[in-house]
């Protein structure tokens, strides 16, 4: 049976981050992800790529967090921008640690990354002040 997601303290249910799935969906990922990096470690193949992933995972909350406290919108979306390739180099990591980890925990992973993926993709832009739209072809 899978942890809970980690208990949230009354400071941090008060601080307006909290309201970015973003960002909650990769803290979620971080304490996944620590139990992944651990099992990776027994192996000799994955030892390196459990450092990799790890700090690949937390980059993406970090970087969040960083630019959430920015208030500028080119500097917000800059950093956000940072945060998205961390969430397609964990995927990339995670990927590599299928024959360990397994299919399933692998595929749990990248869901929840590509659910961050595709939140950045529409709020980069919008810090920007501008859209994105598909190309009338």
């Amino acid at each position: 049976m899978p942890d809970p997601a980690p208990e949230i303290s009354e400071v941090t249910k008060g601080d307006p981050l909290q309201r970015m799935r973003a960002y909650r969906l990769a803290c979620e990922l971080v304490s996944e992800s620590w139990r992944d990096a651990e099992l990776l470690s027994h192996h000799r193949s994955t030892e390196k790529v459990s450092g990799q992933l790890y700090a690949a995972v937390g980059s993406i909350a970090a970087n969040l967090g960083e630019g959430y406290a920015h208030s500028s919108g080119k500097d917000r979306a800059r950093i956000f921008e940072y945060a998205l390739g961390s969430t397609r180099e964990s995927i990339a990591w995670f990927r590599s640690a299928e024959p360990v980890l397994g299919a399933d925990v692998v595929a749990k992973r990248v869901e929840k990354l590509d659910e961050i993926r595709r939140l950045l993709l529409a709020i980069i832009p919008r810090e920007r002040g501008r859209l994105i739209r598909p190309s009338k072809r």
